[in-house]
């Protein structure tokens, strides 16, 4: 039993120091890997590099350095580093045939930074989701959806997939169609729509809002409107032109058809 504490004294004092060395190391290196990323990225804030690119760089950085330290904290416990290299190596081969996904997710990542299809900010149609652009990270790309819940799509499939973007351009058509009766002035009936467009203060006049007869339906002249507005304008145009539209056919006399139930009386 002497023999075993005396064993078990000898490698604390041998060990002891270098976990601790090892421990203030690890201490140490996180708070100095935070300083370089917060300092890279305030560089890169002056120097008005794009903001995805600035949080995409901060990420990859942070997790090459966390790397490098792990190995450095290792190194200092005493374990070889060239045979802890062979063995990482080989851990990195299994995991990688293991998270081939994952993989793909990290390509997708840097796919989507080289080619921009999309901004922090813009507005973004993919994967059967919309959402505002929220962060692009490694391997996943955030999006605050329409109904403020937030959206994560691995960038894998995100890069793989049809993308819409809604705010590259800068301004949106706003397709609406308008059903009235057979017995409904044409003319008088697409000034109306027109009044009700060029009246809306959001409704751009470049491009031009349109009114035409779209279709002569089973029971209705149908018109399509077509007014432009800015991005951010979308949903508000949407909604005042389709109340608004409403509200001036009314007030002219223009009916909407809609069905109708006859009681019949016997």
């Amino acid at each position: 039993m002497e023999e075993y504490l005396t064993k078990f004294e000898s490698l604390i004092v041998q060990y002891a120091p270098k976990v601790v060395m090892a421990l203030v190391m690890l201490i140490i290196g996180l708070i100095v890997i935070k300083i370089i990323i917060n300092t890279t990225q305030k560089i890169l804030r002056k120097r008005n590099v794009d903001v995805t690119l600035q949080k995409f760089l901060g990420n990859l950085l942070g997790w090459i350095l966390r790397i490098l330290l792990f190995i450095s904290v290792i190194a200092k416990l005493g374990v070889e580093t060239a045979s802890f290299a062979a063995i990482l190596a080989a851990a990195g081969l299994a995991v990688g045939l293991a998270l081939q996904g994952s993989l793909a997710n990290f390509a997708g990542g840097v796919l989507i930074m080289i080619f921009k299809p999309f901004k922090i900010g813009d507005l973004v149609e993919a994967q059967g989701e919309i959402g505002v652009v929220k962060e692009i990270e490694i391997f996943t790309t955030k999006f605050t959806g329409l109904s403020n819940r937030e959206i994560i799509i691995p960038n894998g499939s995100l890069s793989n997939g049809n993308i819409i973007n809604y705010s590259t351009e800068g301004t949106r058509r706003v397709d609406l169609t308008f059903g009235v009766s057979y017995d409904a002035d044409i003319k008088e009936t697409k000034e109306v729509l027109m009044q009700v467009l060029t009246t809306h203060p959001k409704v751009l006049q470049t491009p031009a809002p349109a009114v035409t007869v779209s279709e002569l339906a089973d029971s209705s002249v149908n018109f399509a409107v077509r007014p432009w507005c800015k991005t951010e304008d979308y949903w508000t145009v949407f909604f005042d032109v389709t109340e608004n539209t409403k509200l001036a056919l009314d007030k002219a006399g223009i009916e909407i058809p809609y069905p109708h139930q006859v009681e019949i009386k016997k």
